[in-house]
């Protein structure tokens, strides 16, 4: 097991904001203690069981950080496809000390991602992952899988093909968030046995 610590920058540096400030537009950068902090979790034990959720604009201190202790980072494939070949969210350009998603909890379902993209750049998906007959989220699944990411997670709704009605949370809104719960007709016979085949096709069987 891993604990996934969200909004890994902070230990590096944090935005610091005014109580009395109605927004969060007007603060400041505070450097943060987050080589103490670490260490003094190496203190404790050998090793950390850790996932450092490290997206958005990145600085070089925050990934030296990471190395530093050996955490793996995030990378989510819903956010490979909207720039050239060296974007590091494709699956060619994975690193070892990494854990794919297809998408979180905070991004759209594969399926109602990708339906609601325009017709271009679902065509550049189509042929980078070459599986013109697959339907969607299928191909984003077995390349989180063949990717040689350490770990490969995949929301429960993308095993069930669901789109975007499925979504489990909208960030910035309040309403309807965090209700969807999967009701056992949805889930198909054979999902276990193909899930079972890829992971060991992948070799991500445990053991």
């Amino acid at each position: 097991d891993a604990i996934r610590i969200d909004h890994f920058r902070g230990f590096v540096a944090y935005w610091e904001i005014p109580a009395d400030e109605p927004t969060a537009m007007n603060g400041r950068w505070v450097t943060s203690p987050g080589t103490e902090l670490f260490e003094a979790l190496l203190a404790e034990r050998s090793e950390l069981p850790l996932i450092a959720e490290d997206l958005g604009i990145i600085t070089e201190d925050v990934i030296a950080l990471r190395k530093r202790y050996g955490l793996p980072g995030m990378k989510i494939l819903q956010f490979a496809f909207d720039s050239d070949g060296k974007n590091p969210y494709l699956p060619h350009n994975h690193t070892r000390d990494t854990v794919i998603y297809t998408g979180t909890h905070d991004n759209n379902t594969t399926l109602g991602w990708y339906q609601g993209l325009p017709e271009p750049l679902r065509e550049r998906i189509n042929q980078y992952f070459a599986h013109p007959n697959e339907p969607m989220p299928w191909p984003l699944i077995k390349s989180a899988l063949a990717s040689p990411a350490r770990w490969a997670m995949m929301p429960f709704q993308d095993l069930l093909e669901l789109d975007a009605q499925h979504r489990m949370n909208t960030p910035g809104t309040t309403d309807g968030n965090w209700r969807w719960r999967f009701h056992w007709d949805q889930v198909d016979a054979g999902l276990a046995d193909r899930m079972k085949a890829l992971n060991v096709l992948y070799s991500r069987q445990p053991g």
